[in-house]
């Protein structure tokens, strides 16, 4: 039976069943059990196909002849089937995600419910007023297993420790993925310590010890942890298109296997045995990292070249390729893994390139055929093949297109294959007594190449056109996957003109499509989770946006990178402009995300002089992207589509009087047929009386956003009795430790009849509008409600 059926059969049925009764915690251990089943039918039968159709006689074992004859009929093998099964399994496995998602949603209730004492394995040593990383374990009343940040208020643990917390539990989504997070955390020493982790925090401090200011890239590169990574440095490194390298991937794993094969044989091992040597030592350096995607894939490609070289059992790549997929996604989360993505994809279309020049060399092409030139365009041809193949993803998750990368990448790949042995063998020097004395020095000559590493990209960064900012729908980079996919397709088939035509035709639909595609014929509203602080989207009938806010910043991202950027991909259509209601690190911390990738026409500011960082990083961002910006001034309207957005506040003489920036507050009212929808940023007290006198009854709004995430000091009596609105909105963090939203202000919107929606209990609200209608939706309940 082909192994395309049993992966076809095994994973769209568990993954369709897992999908279905997911959400059920009594249906997830039957239904992991399918999942498990698909993979299984799918590695056998993928291994008892290899077995039966690329056997080579046992008497002819030797020959030449027969060997080369089972090499082809290997590489004839359905490379459409190899390739076809790893897209088959995202399709089904992402919807297993899904439903994997909603149990973890199911997990966080219960422990909210078991608020007393959480059970915890602590990645870092912990102690007070430090900020850890661990996991929640929890086996009753359902199996749990969650990533949670905690920060110490009371205890002390050494890494790796299991220890009981208390404290206060919040929680934001990621993807896929729920992170937890415990404040005034107090913790308890159980007895019990996770090796694994331990052996991570020792080999940190050795790290360190070892590598100095160089430290947080290598420990990326050797345990891959990258935390510690600087936001500039990725940030640099995406640019110039080698992020990739900044974390374990295959490639890593591949250059140190290589390197132990080279010193087996070097030592004058048999080639069997040195490979032998590399396999397990590799698997238990994968095991030891707690077996990444990227990392496992590599391996168990290696595992099967190997293993099918030794038994004279050729396989092609692309069936290696499809159980080193395959074999990752046990976990249905790990297709939402970014890492997994790009090392499939990176290695398809290595894959794919070797395919191409194996043909340019069957045909005879005078092309550089011997000596340096023939390795520059094997280089070349890969690193632009790999570029290529992993377009969509880069653009989807990155926003933007690295012009440099297959120059970059083909200087920096031999540093890095020079590089990655230094600094494992500079770790296992370390941990073995007597030996460790020669660590310090391999850790010495590592600095050159980590040097020159970092020499590359910072350079490569000047360059003027480096990358490309884009701002990609979900339907443009679906059809630049069919593009990818069918050149991919090309390289493995003897006629190639049937996929380039796929090709072509799919970047043609993709170029025109976003021009005839309507938008959603309707305003709508998304008020968007960011924790505490608040991010909204107005979205035109015709699919354009206005965007108020971006949420906060932290170390190492924003809430504007991390959720408004995708959101507003996902759904598609271009930024029309941007408003910053005032420059607080709650509202302004991922503006700078947003005009750099966004790129809206226009940017409004009130004006009020801020020196914060967050601040002067956005208008940075501004004058390098050519972002328009224009204060603020009353009266000031925009007219996109139908939609009308009015600035109410401030005026100039009010927001030079002012000394605090909530009571700046830019204030809008978006007006679409009968309804109206007032946003009043962090406007306090004073603004609100004066927003009162001056406008009276013309603050009557359908729904409003409630200023300053519920404060006591905003939502005056007053101020609610002019707006008088149907529904309001609060934009709030979870466990926040302002006490947001304040009970007055819960029990004024309740005494009006005010229906409230709120992030931390809600997730995003969407209110839509077709101008004689008013309905909502939010993230917990996905059923359209009617307003009144």
């Amino acid at each position: 039976m082909p192994p395309v059926v049993l992966l076809v059969v095994g994973w769209i049925g568990g993954g369709a069943l897992y999908a279905a009764w997911g959400a059920s915690p009594s249906a997830v251990a039957p239904l992991s059990f399918w999942h498990s089943a698909g993979v299984v039918g799918a590695l056998v039968g993928t291994v008892v196909t290899w077995m039966t159709r690329s056997r080579t006689p046992s008497r002819t074992r030797s020959s030449l002849r027969a060997r080369a004859t089972a090499r082809a009929t290997a590489r004839s093998h359905s490379p459409w089937i190899a390739f076809a099964a790893p897209v088959t399994l995202a399709v089904a496995s992402w919807l297993s995600a899904d439903a994997r998602t909603r149990y973890d949603a199911t997990c966080v209730r219960a422990l909210e419910i078991a608020h007393s004492r959480w059970l915890v394995r602590l990645d870092d040593a912990a102690a007070p007023k430090r900020r850890v990383h661990g996991t929640v374990v929890m086996r009753a009343p359902r199996a749990c297993v969650l990533p949670v940040a905690l920060t110490v208020a009371r205890g002390e643990a050494v890494a790796g420790a299991y220890v009981a917390v208390t404290g206060t539990l919040s929680h934001t989504h990621t993807g896929h993925r729920i992170q937890l997070r415990v404040a005034q955390a107090e913790i308890t020493p159980t007895g019990r310590v996770s090796l694994l982790a331990a052996w991570r925090a020792r080999t940190g401090a050795r790290i360190h010890a070892l590598f100095g200011e160089n430290a947080p890239v290598v420990q990326a590169l050797i345990t891959a942890d990258q935390r510690d990574i600087p936001p500039s440095m990725r940030e640099q490194y995406a640019t110039v298109g080698l992020v990739h390298l900044l974390s374990i991937s295959g490639l890593h794993v591949a250059i140190i296997a290589g390197a132990l094969r080279t010193i087996g044989m070097a030592l004058r091992l048999s080639r069997a045995t040195a490979g032998m040597a590399a396999l397990l030592t590799v698997f238990a350096y994968v095991l030891v990292l707690g077996v990444p995607a990227p990392a496992t894939r590599a391996a168990v490609m290696l595992l099967v070249v190997i293993g099918t070289t030794l038994l004279d059992r050729p396989v092609h790549p692309w069936t290696a390729l499809a159980l080193g997929v395959v074999v990752p996604t046990a976990d249905p989360r790990t297709i939402g893994s970014l890492g997994w993505q790009l090392s499939a994809a990176g290695m398809a279309a290595l894959v794919a390139a070797r395919a191409l020049l194996r043909r340019w060399h069957q045909q005879r092409l005078r092309l550089w055929r011997r000596g340096w030139r023939r390795t520059l365009l094997q280089e070349v041809v890969m690193g632009t093949m790999a570029s290529v193949v992993t377009l969509p993803l880069v653009v989807w998750s990155f926003g933007r297109v690295s012009l440099i990368a297959p120059v970059s990448n083909l200087l920096a790949s031999p540093v890095v294959t020079l590089l990655q042995p230094m600094l494992f063998v500079a770790i296992v020097l370390d941990s073995i007594p007597g030996a460790d004395r020669l660590a310090p020095f391999v850790a010495d000559a590592s600095r050159v190449p980590l040097a020159a590493l970092h020499a590359i990209a910072s350079t490569l960064e000047r360059i003027p056109v480096a990358a490309l900012s884009v701002s990609p729908t979900w339907y443009t980079v679906a059809l630049l996957s069919v593009a990818v996919s069918a050149v991919v397709v090309a390289t493995a088939q003897r006629r190639v003109m049937p996929a380039v035509r796929v090709a072509v035709g799919a970047l043609v639909v993709a170029v025109w499509l976003p021009v005839v595609l309507p938008g959603p014929r309707r305003f709508e509203l998304h008020l968007l989770d960011v924790g505490q602080g608040d991010a909204i989207a107005l979205r035109s009938p015709r699919g354009r946006w206005v965007l108020v806010d971006a949420g906060r910043a932290w170390d190492g991202g924003d809430a504007g990178r991390r959720t408004v950027v995708p959101y507003v991909r996902r759904l598609g259509g271009e930024v029309a402009a941007f408003v910053l209601t005032h420059g607080d690190a709650d509202h302004a911390g991922g503006a700078a995300s947003v005009l750099e990738v966004l790129r809206p026409a226009i940017w409004w500011d009130p004006g009020f002089v801020m020196g914060s960082a967050v601040y002067r990083r956005t208008l940075a961002a501004a004058h390098r992207r050519g972002v328009a910006w224009q204060r603020v001034h009353t009266g000031d309207t925009l007219n996109i589509d139908g939609v009308r957005v009015t600035a109410l506040a401030p005026d100039s003489l009010w927001t030079a009087a002012q000394r605090d920036p909530n009571e700046a507050s830019v204030v809008l009212l978006v007006q679409y047929g009968r309804h109206r929808f007032l946003l009043t940023g962090d406007a306090e007290s004073g603004e609100e009386a004066w927003m009162v006198e001056r406008w009276g009854d013309a603050l009557r709004a359908d729904v409003l956003k409630v200023g300053h995430h519920g404060s006591r000091t905003s939502t005056t009596p007053a101020f609610l009795a002019a707006v008088r609105p149907t529904a309001a909105l609060i934009s709030v963090g979870a466990g926040n430790r302002y006490g947001h939203p304040s009970p007055p202000v819960l029990q004024a919107l309740a005494a009006h009849g005010v229906l409230v929606a709120r992030t931390d209990e809600d997730g995003g609200v969407v209110i839509a509008s077709d101008g004689r209608r008013l309905i909502m939706r939010t993230t917990t309940d996905a059923q359209w409600m009617a307003l009144p």
